[in-house]
C-alpha cells in the first residue's frame, strides 16, 4: 500500500513555502488553493497575506513566484489581476503521479493517520411490519457512509436498531399462544414474501380480535409485563416472531445489494435490561426529575409554541419507558462497552429534536464527553412526482419491495432496447445491477438533507446524472480494454497531454482528496458529484482523444493507461456507494 500525495498538496506545500519565504509572517498561512479556468490552480492567500502586511500584492506575489522551486511540477506560473497565482502543472507530473496512483491497490488513497471507532445506527426497519420506501435513505445512505468509513481505515460498528420491543407484541404473542399454528404457512414458502404474508396475516388478525374484545386486550396487556419479565413461553414466541420478520428483511436488503449481518441487528430489546438503571442514574444525579409522575428532562433553551417548557420524557407517569430511555441506554453500550469515539445516527429529520435533547442529556451525565463526536445525519423525504411525500393512490407509502422490483423491470426495459444481442439470464443480471444501482444513486447523489424526487425514468436514464451513466462509462472502458488486443496499458510521461487527457488526469488525481473530505464530512453526494465529474471527463476524452487509432503506440498505451486508471477509479468510487459496475451493457 502506498499512500500518493495528490498535486493539489504538493502545490500547497510549495507555495506555502514560498509564501513564508517571501513574507516570514505568513508562515503557515492557506495559499487558498483552488482549481481554475485561467490554469488549472490559483492561489488567492497572497492578497491577504499583503493587506495584514500593508504590502503591494502584485509585489509580493512576484516575491513568492521567486521562491518557488524550479522542479518538474510546475510548468507555468503567472501573476495575474491584483495578486493571484495563475499555476500550471507540467504534463509530464500529472502522468508521473498517475502512474503511482496506478500501481496501487488502493489507488493510492491514504488511510487516516489516526483512525477512530465509530458506530453507525442505520436501517431501522420494524419487526412484523413492511418495509416501505421510509426506510430506503436510512439503509442506503447508512451502508455507503459505513463502506467509505471502513476505506477510510476506521473500525466501523453497525447498528440496526430495528422496533423489536413494546406493547404491540403483546398483542402479537397473546394470539399466537391462542391460536398458536398462526405462522405455520408451508404454502407461503420460506421466502421474504412468505414470511412477509405470515407476518400481516398475523397483525390483522390479532388486532381486530383486539380491538372487538376487551378481554383479550387485557390479556395482551398483561402479555408484555410478561415479554418484559422475561417469561420463557413469551421470550420464545417473540423470538419465532422476530426470526420470521429477519426472514424478510433479509430478503429486501438482498434484492438492495445491502448486507445485514446477524450480529450487527441489535434491537430496542437489547438495551431492556439497562433501563431501569439508566433512570436510576438520571434520577440521582439531577439530570433528570420527577413531573407529573414521569421522569423527565428539561433544557433552558426548548419551549413550546406556548412558552412552556418542552421536556425529554424518560420514563412515563405508568412506569413505562420511552425511545428515549432506550436511545440513552444505547449511548451508554455504545460509548462504554463498544469503546466508539464517534456514534452516528443516520435518521430522518424528523427526529433532529429528539436526538437534540437525547444527545444534551446524555452529556450531562456523563455519558458523552468531549473525547466522543456524536452526530444526527438528518436526511430528507422522498417525494414524488406532485412534489409531495411519495405515497399509493391509496395513501399508504409505497412498499419498498414494490419499488425495487419496478426498478429492476425499467432497467431491463432500457438494457434489452440498447443490447439486444444479451441473453434473458444477462438482461435479468444487468438489470439488477442497474435498477439497484439506479435507485441507490439517485439517494446518495442527493445532499442528506434535501428531499428528492422518486422518478424511475430519470433514474435509469443512460443520460444526465445518474448511475446507469457512469455505469454505462466503465462498461464502456471495459470494452475498449478488451478490444486492446497485443496493445497495454502503460504510463508514458514523457508524451505530451491534450486538454481532455489533462482534465481527466487531474480528476483522477483528487480522488483520495475526495474521500478524505467525504468521511470527513459524512457527505456521500460528494463522492457521487465527483464520480459524475469523472465520467463526464471521460467521456469528452473518449470523444476529442482516439485510443486504439491513436498516432503511436506510445500514445495507445498511454490513453489506455488513462483508460485502465479511470475504469478502476469507477469501479472503486461506485463500490464504496454500494453500487455494482457491471463489465458489459
Amino acid at each position: 500500500m502506498t499512500s500518493v500525495p495528490s498535486l493539489t498538496a504538493s502545490l500547497q506545500q510549495r507555495v506555502s513555502a514560498a509564501l513564508a519565504a517571501a513574507s516570514p509572517s505568513a508562515a503557515g498561512a492557506d495559499p487558498l488553493l483552488r482549481r481554475s479556468d485561467r490554469a488549472d490552480f490559483q492561489a488567492n492567500g497572497v492578497l491577504g497575506i499583503a493587506k495584514k502586511a500593508k504590502a503591494n500584492p502584485r509585489e509580493l506575489a512576484a516575491e513568492v513566484v521567486g521562491h518557488l522551486p524550479a522542479d518538474d511540477v510546475l510548468a507555468e506560473v503567472e501573476v495575474s489581476g491584483p495578486g493571484f497565482l495563475n499555476l500550471t502543472v507540467a504534463d509530464a507530473a500529472i502522468t508521473t503521479r498517475l502512474a503511482a496512483r496506478a500501481a496501487d491497490d488502493r489507488l493510492g488513497v491514504a488511510v487516516k493517520a489516526e483512525p477512530g471507532r465509530t458506530v453507525i445506527d442505520y436501517a431501522q426497519p420494524n419487526v412484523a411490519k413492511e418495509m416501505h420506501v421510509g426506510h430506503l435513505r436510512s439503509s442506503v445512505i447508512g451502508d455507503a457512509i459505513a463502506k467509505i468509513l471502513e476505506f477510510s481505515g476506521e473500525t466501523v460498528v453497525r447498528r440496526h436498531h430495528i422496533g423489536d420491543w413494546g406493547t404491540q407484541f403483546g398483542m402479537l404473542i397473546q394470539y399466537l399462544i391462542e391460536h398458536p399454528h398462526e405462522l405455520d404457512h408451508p404454502a407461503d414458502s420460506d421466502s421474504g414474501e412468505g414470511a412477509m404474508s405470515r407476518l400481516n396475516r398475523l397483525y390483522k388478525a390479532s388486532r381486530a380480535v383486539f380491538d372487538a374484545d376487551p378481554e383479550f386486550k387485557e390479556r395482551a396487556r398483561r402479555r408484555v409485563v410478561d415479554l418484559q419479565a422475561g417469561d420463557p413461553e413469551t421470550l420464545a414466541l417473540w423470538h419465532k416472531i422476530v426470526d420470521e420478520s429477519k426472514i424478510y428483511f433479509n430478503s429486501v436488503y438482498d434484492k438492495l445489494d445491502i448486507a445485514i449481518r446477524d450480529e450487527d441487528i441489535v434491537g430496542e430489546s437489547a438495551y431492556n435490561d439497562m433501563l431501569v438503571e439508566t433512570c436510576e442514574l438520571l434520577e440521582k444525579s439531577g439530570v433528570a426529575v420527577r413531573s407529573n409522575g414521569a421522569l423527565c428532562v428539561f433544557f433552558d433553551d426548548i419551549k413550546g409554541k406556548d412558552g412552556e417548557p418542552v421536556p425529554l420524557i424518560v420514563r412515563k407517569a405508568d412506569g413505562g419507558f420511552g425511545y428515549a430511555a432506550t436511545d440513552l441506554s444505547a449511548i451508554r453500550n455504545r460509548t462504554g462497552e463498544l469503546a466508539a469515539d464517534t456514534l452516528l445516527y443516520v435518521v430522518d429529520a424528523r427526529q433532529a429534536l429528539h436526538f437534540r435533547m437525547v444527545f444534551a442529556t446524555a452529556r450531562r451525565a456523563g455519558w458523552l464527553t468531549d473525547e466522543v463526536t456524536v452526530r444526527h445525519l438528518p436526511f430528507g423525504t422522498v417525494l414524488g412526482k406532485d412534489g409531495r411525500p411519495f405515497k399509493t393512490r391509496e395513501g399508504e407509502s409505497f412498499r419498498l419491495v414494490d419499488l425495487l422490483d419496478e426498478a429492476v423491470e425499467r432497467a431491463a426495459a432500457v438494457i434489452r432496447a440498447k443490447s439486444q444481442e444479451l441473453t434473458d439470464a444477462e438482461v435479468a443480471e444487468r438489470a439488477a445491477e442497474v435498477g439497484i444501482g439506479a435507485i441507490k444513486y439517485a439517494d446518495l447523489s442527493t445532499s442528506l438533507g434535501r428531499d428528492y424526487v422518486f422518478d424511475l425514468d430519470r433514474m435509469v436514464s443512460l443520460n444526465g446524472d445518474t448511475s446507469v451513466y457512469l455505469q454505462y462509462a466503465y462498461a464502456r472502458i471495459r470494452s475498449i480494454l478488451r478490444k486492446a488486443g497485443e496493445a497495454r496499458p502503460v504510463a508514458h510521461p514523457e508524451l505530451p497531454l491534450a486538454p481532455a487527457e489533462r482534465t481527466l488526469g487531474l480528476l483522477l488525481d483528487e480522488f483520495g482528496e475526495t474521500l478524505a473530505a467525504v468521511a470527513e464530512s459524512y457527505e456521500p453526494h460528494k463522492l457521487a458529484s465527483y464520480l459524475y465529474a469523472l465520467a463526464s471527463a471521460y467521456t469528452t476524452f473518449y470523444d476529442q482523444c482516439p485510443v486504439l487509432k491513436a498516432e503511436s503506440p506510445q500514445l495507445v498505451e498511454n490513453r489506455l493507461f488513462l483508460c485502465d486508471l479511470t475504469a478502476r477509479t469507477l469501479h472503486q468510487g461506485m463500490a464504496l456507494l454500494g453500487i455494482r459496475t457491471p463489465e458489459r451493457l
